[in-house]
């Protein structure tokens, strides 16, 4: 699990070297840097600001989760199902990571959804420790998170 993410952090931060010049995440992403953030945050009470990559990339992640949701409810979701859908909620991710362009302390915030969101998905495909259901839950909370501290114009929670 820990080689993975790690691989994966390193591809994402790679990307965003290359590409774009933001300041990209540490190589984990539950390991912060000193004095980073380690809890969700207004902007001096206003919603982070966004960019459309970043939305575009949580308005898929969103739309995943809530195709899926009756049925992880239900418990009627098989292995190979979650696994799939953490697959695809980590390529938004990753697409979010490697075009997002935001101000670094939105950035920063952001890292804490994102560490979130793949700490779920890691779950859900069976990488980590838990049931999948447990690592829906917790991208349903990042992404329910996500739409509390930045503005997203028309976001709706998941669920």
């Amino acid at each position: 699990m820990k080689t993975h993410r790690t691989l994966l952090a390193t591809a994402l931060v790679a990307a965003f070297a290359l590409g774009a010049g933001a300041p990209a995440f540490a190589a984990d992403p539950h390991q912060h840097a000193a004095g980073a953030p380690t809890k969700l945050m207004l902007d001096h009470g206003k919603k982070w600001a966004t960019d459309e990559p970043l939305r575009k990339g949580m308005d898929e992640i969103r739309a995943l989760m809530v195709g899926k949701l009756d049925a992880i409810h239900k418990a009627k979701l098989t292995p190979a199902e979650y696994k799939a859908l953490g697959a695809a909620v980590e390529q938004q991710v990753a697409g979010i990571v490697a075009q997002c362009k935001l101000a670094p302390e939105a950035d920063a915030m952001l890292h804490l959804v994102v560490a979130d969101l793949l700490a779920g998905t890691d779950v859900m495909q069976g990488k980590a420790k838990g049931q999948p259901a447990q690592g829906a839950h917790k991208v349903v909370t990042a992404a329910n998170s996500y739409g509390r501290y930045f503005d997203h114009p028309g976001w709706k929670g998941v669920g």
